[in-house]
């Protein structure tokens, strides 16, 4: 089984927010995950707070990494803002 860590649309018409998952990559967008990892909010989380706003798990992020799991282009660059793609590199260098 492959798995991809990957985003999950959820929210409101034209108000996205994003589940972080793990899931199979035979699986839909939208359908069954393995585990949750984080949310991202690319409009923020309020009005008042109009930047993104990122919460990942970055311990469950780099164990899925290890296992092997594939991140998409813009998880990848999530997991590099929150600090769990250099964990992951640095564990699996040595």
């Amino acid at each position: 089984m492959a798995v991809k860590l990957r985003l999950v649309r959820m929210g409101k018409k034209k108000q996205p927010t994003y589940r972080i998952v793990a899931a199979d990559s035979r699986a839909p967008r939208d359908g069954r995950f393995l585990e949750l990892l984080g949310t991202y909010a690319p409009r923020g989380a309020s009005v008042a707070e109009p930047s993104a706003v990122v919460r990942i798990d970055n311990e469950k992020a780099v164990q899925w990494l290890l296992q092997g799991a594939q991140p998409t282009d813009r998880v990848e660059r999530l997991l590099k803002g929150s600090g769990a793609w250099d964990q992951f590199v640095a564990t699996r260098s040595g």
